[in-house]
């Protein structure tokens, strides 16, 4: 059956003139041809990602073509506005892919509102409720190597789109036929209709004043003197970044010139993710050049922000997700507080897999600190709770360990452009102290002990590696293991059970174990990997780090 959808293909004029070439290639390679027909990508809550090619089982615009009428088919039933907004990012084709996208919606009558320039994440779910919209496309693999590119669908909410919301439009997405079965126009002609109009400057305007309306210690940064080196991986970063920080203040900004620019290809870092030193090598370089007190880096769709900060000695440290999280809660907490404009019952948000240091952090200031399952969706969730109450000022902070980080309630997603700000305005409070994030992070550890966070990935490539991921979390339940690394096992928490948990469900194990560390086992949702967050606590880093390594050691079987 894929062998006739691969002639099929074959026969057909595809339009993009990369496709026609790469069908030709494989002719005569059985396992290719399979790859790339035998499944489509499927549409879920992260709505589409993949590799660039030609077939059903990778990113073109055949395939956002008929994604998006099975979107268009969902909106066509949600009454309201009957708008959809739309983003994209450096990515290679994410233009013209946001612009394919548009001219279906546009050929379904559904009105379009499209940044004319590229735009990151948080930008995308401002505009969807700004403009009330039933849905918002953001073209983005976020952080993933250049050869992928991928598709997020968000809801009315600017959150990403529901479980149910999702299983709707993939079932619409799969009686869609991908040559035939798809409504539209060209992107010029929705233009001319009135069908697609560009996103205007006041939604632009008031994105930019709703993040800087975040600001703890209003104008404090502006006589801070912080020298700051900033690299957008070569993605959406540049402008919004750049923006709010010299408005609050900060000019002494030196961007990494390899990584200023758009660039899809990616060429000075193959995986452009700020939780990973090769990609911020650029950037540290360039700190230590120029004695920076602070190296910034946000990802291509810049919902993601990693630092480095400078130590005593001139050295330069990563901060993790983890740390990061607990150093944004505790500043915004502290200055809060001194301002007197901490709301009444505070709420924070994180993830199950972040650090429990977060918990001690908001105990000490009396916020409640809620946790919420993996993806930034379910602390928006959150934000939506409190909305319905009409108590959305309560919200302050939410994060996960992945570097993502939000303050305020204008959009439902991780915004770096906020994170970015509030890191910057941090640094600057602590050095106008003659402080230091670095200073400061020590003596969170001081007070609370010292906790050691990590995560190792494991990857399970191929068809088969989704089976054999799925196989592994079975085995775990059916034959639980009764210790690890030689410490007992003294609770386990099942996310599949939401009746223990008062979450929904989520293929997700937490392992208690006798000295108080924690492992978690979650598959990804968007890779093919099972990834383990390891949490250990001791009297010195060196200890957590030990028992961390034990523990590394005595999971492997587990996953084998």
């Amino acid at each position: 059956m894929y062998k006739d959808e691969y002639k099929r293909w074959l026969g057909m004029d595809l339009e993009d003139p990369d496709l026609g070439p790469e069908l030709d290639k494989i002719r005569d390679n059985e396992e290719e041809i399979k790859d790339r027909f035998a499944v489509s990508l499927k549409f879920g809550t992260a709505g589409l990602r993949g590799t660039l090619g030609a077939g059903t089982n990778r990113m073109n615009i055949w395939v956002v073509r008929q994604a998006t009428q099975g979107l268009a088919n969902w909106v066509l039933t949600q009454g309201g506005s009957q708008t959809v907004a739309i983003a994209y990012d450096s990515r290679l084709k994410s233009d013209i892919f946001s612009k394919e996208a548009a001219g279906v919606l546009a050929g379904n009558g559904i009105k379009v509102r499209i940044y004319d320039a590229l735009m990151p994440v948080p930008a995308l779910s401002f505009a969807t409720r700004y403009y009330k919209c039933n849905a918002g496309i953001m073209v983005t693999a976020s952080h993933n190597p250049s050869k992928y590119n991928g598709y997020k669908a968000y809801g009315p909410d600017g959150c990403q789109m529901t479980d149910d919301a999702a299983a709707i439009v993939y079932d619409e997405i799969q009686k869609t036929d991908i040559f035939e079965g798809v409504k539209r126009i060209s992107f010029a002609q929705g233009v001319d209709d009135g069908l697609i109009k560009f996103v205007d400057d006041k939604c632009k305007a008031e994105f930019y004043e709703a993040i800087e309306s975040r600001q703890v210690r209003p104008g404090l940064a502006a006589d801070s003197g912080l020298k700051l080196v900033y690299s957008p991986l070569n993605g959406t970063g540049l402008v919004p970044v750049t923006k709010v920080l010299r408005d609050i203040g900060i000019t002494d900004i030196t961007i990494v010139p390899e990584q200023e620019y758009p660039n899809g290809y990616f060429t000075t870092c193959s995986y452009p993710n700020p939780e990973i030193y090769e990609a911020l090598e650029y950037g540290l370089k360039l700190a230590e050049q120029t004695g920076a007190d602070l190296m910034l880096a946000t990802d291509p769709d810049a919902d993601r922000v990693g630092i480095a900060m400078r130590c005593p000695d001139g050295s330069y440290e990563l901060v993790s997700g983890n740390e990061m999280g607990v150093l944004l809660l505790d500043y915004i907490c502290a200055g809060l507080k001194e301002k007197g404009t901490m709301p009444k019952d505070p709420v924070a948000v994180m993830s199950i897999v972040s650090t429990p240091l977060a918990d001690r952090v908001a105990e000490h200031y009396g916020v409640e600190l809620r946790h919420v399952l993996t993806g930034f969706k379910w602390i928006g969730d959150q934000i939506a709770k409190l909305e319905e109450k009409g108590e959305q000022d309560r919200f302050i902070f939410g994060f996960e360990e992945s570097y993502g980080y939000l303050s305020g309630s204008y959009v439902r997603d991780k915004d770096a452009v906020v994170g970015s700000m509030l890191i910057c305005e941090m640094a600057a409070y602590y050095r106008s102290i003659g402080s230091s994030i670095k200073q400061r992070l020590e003596e969170i550890y001081s007070q609370y002990g010292r906790y050691l966070n990590k995560v190792d990935s494991f990857e399970f490539p191929g068809l088969t590696g989704m089976d054999k991921m799925a196989g592994i979390m079975n085995g775990l339940r059916e034959n639980p293991p009764a210790e690890i690394a030689g410490r007992k096992i003294t609770s386990v928490t099942d996310y599949e059970k939401p009746e223990e948990t008062g979450l929904p469900k989520a293929n997700v194990l937490i392992y208690g174990l006798e000295d108080g560390s924690t492992v978690v086992v979650r598959p990804s949702g968007t890779e093919p990997k099972i990834k383990l967050y390891y949490t250990t606590k001791g009297a010195t880093l060196e200890e957590a780090q030990r028992i961390k390594d034990e523990l590394t050691e005595g999971t492997k079987p587990l996953l084998s």
